[in-house]
């Protein structure tokens, strides 16, 4: 297995002039949604097959809100549009993966905070089934959990990363722990899960979008981290970095997109115009990758790459 190099910790800012001394993406195209009113798709996660056909699930809201639907969508004369008779699932942020031939997807559940009146709580929930049709719950993460993904590995045991906040993550750190089966995805465990070293200072925080585990067992994670300015307005970049399973130790994080690479367009709030939300990425034979993303917490558009992950494949 490839051996990993982790340097010092690198902020935002530094990752960013790597990143602009680099080829820059190419091909920004946005994903037209059809068939939900009024409402913003953005969030969203790659495609992927269920019954024959591809679908997108995406985050469905209005621009004044934060209560969101998941649906999920399939692509008619160059638009998407929502799939008959599939479910729709009040969650924000959805994402998927298979583990023992079962589709796994989640997204993010918001609940009236049982302590703080007037302000949200939420927590991460999954869902399994044989495709999107018989889809039911299974576990749910711990409240105050977003960005919880799993992967299943080489020898079939499941890896779970994680992003606790406050006493342990901070405004949000990614952790790393494995389970022998799904039946052990349990709030212990979660809570229990150590950081990754030296990934994110304390004024700056970040989490995994989607693991894919990579040709030579090692998994390669498309993440996001992010960052305050002085006026308070977010930034929030796609990333990546590779884990090795066996050991937990770690690559240091690549930027792999700016908002800047995406078309111009709507913005959910002033603050959120530089947000770029790594929904997921498709690999091609041909050494490039697309990158699904959210853009400004208003729409969703996709960009062209070279594939961030061979280099950890080499």
């Amino acid at each position: 297995m490839a051996v990993l190099n982790k340097g010092n910790v690198k902020t935002c800012e530094q990752l960013l002039e790597e990143f602009n001394s680099n080829a820059q993406p190419a091909n920004a195209e946005r994903i037209v949604f059809t068939g939900i009113g009024e409402k913003d798709v953005y969030n969203i996660c790659a495609p992927f097959e269920d019954e024959g056909e591809l679908v997108i699930a995406g985050r469905v809201e209005s621009r004044d809100s934060e209560h969101s639907h998941v649906y999920f969508f399939v692509e008619r004369n160059g638009k998407w549009v929502p799939r008959e008779n599939a479910p729709v699932l009040e969650l924000q942020d959805p994402f998927f993966t298979r583990i023992a031939g079962e589709l796994i997807v989640g997204g993010v559940q918001i609940f009236p905070h049982p302590i703080n009146a007037g302000q949200l709580g939420w927590r991460t929930v999954f869902y399994k089934g044989q495709s999107i049709a018989g889809l039911q719950e299974f576990a749910k993460g711990p409240d105050g959990m977003k960005d919880l993904r799993l992967v299943e590995l080489k020898d079939g045991s499941i890896g779970v990363l994680t992003r606790p906040q406050g006493e342990k993550g901070g405004r949000g750190k990614i952790g790393w722990t494995r389970i022998s089966s799904l039946a052990e995805l349990t709030l212990d465990v979660i809570n229990e899960a150590p950081l990754l070293e030296d990934q994110f200072i304390d004024e700056q925080w970040g989490g995994a979008n989607e693991p894919h585990l990579l040709a030579n067992g090692l998994v390669g994670v498309l993440g996001h981290m992010a960052s305050f300015d002085e006026e308070g307005n977010r930034h929030y970049y796609p990333m990546v970095f590779a884990l090795d399973p066996e050991t937990g130790g770690i690559s240091d994080m690549k930027l792999i997109a700016t908002r800047s690479n995406f078309l111009p367009g709507p913005s959910k709030r002033p603050d959120l115009e530089d947000v770029v939300f790594s929904g997921g990425l498709v690999r091609r034979p041909d050494g490039s990758a697309d990158i699904y993303a959210g853009i400004s917490d208003a729409e969703a558009q996709k960009i062209t790459i070279v594939d961030p992950f061979l280099q950890y494949e080499r």
